[in-house]
């Protein structure tokens, strides 16, 4: 049975944010487990940071794998329906149960395993959808982290030719406009529950 304020959560704009739409399968996937509010706005804010990111690389990374970055990012934390005490603490235990929930349910292979390894971005096999998941979850609340924005760069210089200065000064403009918003994110997602 899905509440009320799971739905509005799944088609709340987000005012002033207008946050886009979570994937179909995701809506469909957040109302059969019957997710908590909180859970589905904190993805809808990290989606939604995710496909910025992706209209700010554009065409420079031709190989990106966007719906699957997307969704993944879309279904980041759906681990947390099976660790909902990692709704308001910490824990890494919903990687590898969001990892094995999608699979249950025949998700892609890909998605889960960047939901799975959302927080294992240091990896040296690390794929750009990856980090671009793991970025987009750190500066939807304005966490800067230097050493996975230096992959990104490094991704996507390695994959330009683009001088790594440039691709840099670009990505802290954009991503400290990404973070100015953090505040509305946050009020966003703290206005829905976690039952």
């Amino acid at each position: 049975m899905t509440s009320d304020d799971l739905r509005r959560a799944l088609a709340d704009e987000g005012g002033s944010l207008r946050l886009r739409p979570l994937p179909t399968l995701a809506v469909s996937l957040l109302t059969e487990l019957g997710a908590p509010p909180r859970l589905a706005a904190h993805l809808r804010a990290v989606h939604d940071v995710a496909a910025q990111l992706v209209d700010w690389l554009g065409d420079r990374c031709s190989g990106l794998d966007t719906p699957t970055l997307l969704l993944a990012a879309a279904l980041h934390d759906i681990g947390k329906v099976r660790h909902p005490e990692e709704l308001s603490g910490p824990g890494s235990s919903h990687e590898d149960g969001g990892y094995e929930l999608l699979r249950a349910r025949a998700v892609d292979e890909r998605v889960a395993e960047l939901v799975r390894d959302h927080g294992s971005w240091q990896r040296p096999d690390a794929s750009l959808e990856l980090l671009l998941v793991s970025l987009a979850d750190a500066v939807w609340k304005d966490k800067r982290r230097e050493d996975l924005e230096q992959l990104v760069v490094d991704r996507i210089g390695a994959a330009t030719g683009q001088e790594p200065w440039q691709i840099f000064a670009d990505l802290d403009e954009f991503l400290t406009a990404i973070g100015s918003r953090a505040v509305q994110r946050l009020a966003y997602q703290n206005q829905y529950g976690t039952r």
